[in-house]
Order: C-alpha cells, then structure tokens, then sequence
C-alpha cells in the first residue's frame, strides 16, 4: 500500500515526500481442537457376599431283602438257576443228597426284594456372589 501523495501518514513517523510506507495487516485464524480434561476418575471394586443356604433334597437309597424259604423237596431235574416273579428274584440252592439213587433236592430258594426309600435331607452349603461397587471422585485425585 502506497501513502505516496496523502497528508495520512501513521502517528509518529515523519516521512518525507515521495517515499512509501508499509502498514502491515494483521489477519486472525480460528484453529478449533480439542484437548482431554480429567473432569474425575472412576473405581470400580468388587465384593464376595457369602450367605449360608439350605437345600432339601430328595434322597432314593435301596435296600435288598434276602428270605431264605426251606423247600427240602427232591427233584428229578433242576429248576433254572434264576427265575424272575414280579419284583423278586428267586435263586433256587440246590445240593446232592446221596442215597441209593442220586436225586437232587430242592433245599431252598432265596427271595430277593428291592425296595426304594425316600428320605429328606437338609444340607448346608456357602453360596458366594461377586458384586461391582462404582465410586465416582470428581476431585482429580488419584483413587
């Protein structure tokens, strides 16, 4: 920008005629960012509750019945060895008895009976849970 000529001359400078002066022109720019501010901090913990719990449960045992019935009755020919009436097993004993003929006896048959037995039992066990505990600091301070 020439002055060259004007009466407009900057405050405090004396310039002779016919010589220029440079008024620099000063222009601002925006940047825009962004920067990260610890505004607070977070602790996330956890904890084990233990409480104590009672189970009932249902409990089948089994118990086996062995009667032994005499039969002491001779046989011509043996009885299978096992037989099967209802829900009893039937194991037929048999022994050599001699005589002047060899015959063979029935001496007894076992009996065997299942039978199921439903008892109630009460059992005491620890139960464990982890629970998250979230404290918010907005102080700035370590946790």
């Amino acid at each position: 920008m020439s002055l060259e000529g004007t009466s407009d001359k900057p405050a405090g400078t004396d310039l002779p005629v016919g010589e220029s002066y440079q008024i620099p022109v000063i222009r601002e720019r925006l940047v825009v960012g962004t920067e990260r501010v610890e505004t607070g901090r977070v602790l996330v913990s956890k904890e084990i509750v233990a409480e104590q719990a009672q189970i009932t449960a249902d409990m089948i045992s089994e118990e086996v019945l062995v009667e032994r019935r005499q039969i002491n009755q001779y046989v011509e020919q043996a009885p299978p060895a096992v037989r099967q009436e209802g829900d009893v097993t039937i194991i037929s004993v048999m022994k050599e008895v001699l005589v002047v003929e060899k015959k063979l006896m029935l001496v007894e048959e076992l009996h065997i009976t299942k039978r199921e037995h439903h008892d109630q039992e009460t059992f005491t066990e620890t139960i464990r849970e982890e629970k998250v505990v979230i404290t918010r600091n907005t102080s700035g301070t370590d946790i």
